[in-house]
Order: structure tokens, then C-alpha cells, then sequence
């Protein structure tokens, strides 16, 4: 009997472990341009395959979790403004929700401006959590930390 309970317990562990190994359908990559001597543009752009669409940051309450980008703590940087997107956003209600939601498809662009103090070189780092979904399912939210250079 105690044979046939950890058999249970591996089996379910396995199917737990592989459910969480899903793979992330999406593609990140980060970028920065400098716009003047002190101020850059930090963007993260996300390449998402069909079927699959990725959520706006603007999505309401109540529906899938929205992108958002969180910058670490750099006593060298300041965020200004709002993060930025860019993409072919679509509007639709989604019964699942119960809301309209708003998301993008094959690709999505956020741009994040930041001035760096007394022109120095310092690095900015962060993370993007997103959530995508299909026709069919949804993936559980995911995180991709990053890091970039301010030069």
C-alpha cells in the first residue's frame, strides 16, 4: 500500500513538473536607443507566434492578468512617464472573462523613456510579466527579468 501512495505521489509530481515546464510561446528582446546626452528609450519587444496574443497593459479589471514592466531600484535612473505600447492592438469581449480585453497579436512593443544623472554609464534592469492565451487555453502569467545598458 505504501508502494502504490508514492507511485501516486511520483506520477502526480511528474505531470505537475511538466505542466509547469510549458513552453513560453513568447520571444523578448530588449533594446535601448539614446535620444539625447542624458535621456534613452528602453524597449522590450515581443514576438508572439499564432494563435497566441499576449494582453495590453490597459486591460480592465476582471480579465486576464495585463502586461507590465517593473524597473529595479537605480539611484543613477529615473522612469519618466508611463510605459508605451506599440503593436495592432484588437478589442474583443472574451466570454472566459467576462470583459472586454484588450490584446496583441504576432507582436507587441513597449517603450519606456529614462534620463540617466550626470551622463554616467550604468546599467537598468527589470521585469516583464505578461500572460498569453489562445483560442483554447491560457498560459499562467509568466516573468522575463532583464538588463540593459545605459552608455
Amino acid at each position: 500500500m505504501k508502494n502504490v501512495f508514492l507511485s501516486l505521489i511520483a506520477i502526480c509530481s511528474i505531470s505537475f513538473v511538466q505542466a509547469q515546464l510549458k513552453k513560453d510561446p513568447v520571444t523578448w528582446t530588449f533594446t535601448v536607443s539614446k535620444k539625447s546626452a542624458d535621456t534613452y528609450v528602453v524597449t522590450a519587444s515581443a514576438q508572439v507566434p499564432k494563435p497566441w496574443h499576449i494582453y495590453s497593459q490597459n486591460t480592465p479589471a476582471g480579465g486576464p492578468v495585463p502586461t507590465s514592466v517593473k524597473f529595479k531600484a537605480n539611484p543613477l535612473v529615473t522612469v519618466v512617464g508611463k510605459t508605451k505600447e506599440a503593436g495592432k492592438m484588437q478589442k474583443v469581449y472574451d466570454e472566459n472573462f467576462g470583459v472586454d480585453v484588450l490584446y496583441y497579436s504576432n507582436e507587441l512593443v513597449l517603450s519606456q523613456e529614462v534620463k540617466v544623472k550626470n551622463k554616467v554609464k550604468t546599467t537598468l534592469s527589470g521585469t516583464v510579466e505578461y500572460m498569453v492565451c489562445d483560442d483554447k487555453e491560457c498560459l499562467p502569467p509568466t516573468r522575463k527579468t532583464f538588463e540593459v545598458s545605459l552608455q
